[in-house]
């Protein structure tokens, strides 16, 4: 064997090597680029779908007036990211005027990828021994037949891509209903 042929196969090894190492640093910065610019994480969206109303009781006694019920809430989470977002217990207050007179617990669960994760939360709602700041305020809105409540809650949790990356996002909810006493009903209910 010559020494040229050593020295050209050598050359020939370290071009093949450099283009090894080449093509796996350009495959590298294009899964990162695609991790970063395609598919950005971003925080979950969490909203009321519907509210039904239920076991009304209302007193309009002038020394005390209150109002009980309890709402069933179906809860939505959407997940626009290409990993599930998997969070953490969470509670849901439901306030009357700023007061809270309700609250219920969100179970830990998680919103596949693309998808969104319905379910229902149970909050018993009562104002009695709550609220004392103006009685006349409760008194009027139980003769109007029109409560105005509203609702938050604050899910904090992961997204979870291809089982490597893990990032900490949280969404929240803050909504606005009315509460038809006479007519058992929600009117009017928007999220933020």
């Amino acid at each position: 064997m010559k020494f040229g042929d050593q020295t050209s196969r050598r050359k020939r090894n370290i071009k093949c090597w450099a283009c090894i190492v080449a093509g796996v640093i350009a495959q590298t910065i294009i899964i990162l680029l695609f991790v970063l610019l395609v598919m950005r994480i971003r925080n979950p969206k969490v909203r009321l779908e519907g509210v039904i109303v239920e076991n009304v009781r209302l007193d309009s006694s002038p020394s005390k007036p209150s109002f009980t019920m309890k709402l069933n809430a179906q809860v939505a989470v959407k997940n626009t990211n290409f990993g599930h977002f998997k969070f953490k217990n969470s509670t849901f207050t439901v306030s009357y005027k700023g007061t809270p007179v309700g609250e219920a617990t969100i179970v830990k669960a998680r919103a596949r990828a693309r998808s969104t994760k319905k379910f229902n939360v149970t909050v018993l709602v009562s104002s009695n021994n709550k609220i004392s700041r103006d009685s006349n305020q409760i008194s009027s809105d139980i003769d109007s037949g029109i409560i105005n409540l509203s609702s938050h809650a604050k899910l904090e949790g992961k997204i979870h891509l291809f089982r490597i990356f893990k990032k900490k996002k949280s969404t929240e909810m803050n909504c606005t209903m009315d509460v038809n006493t006479t007519l058992k009903q929600i009117q009017n209910l928007t999220c933020k």
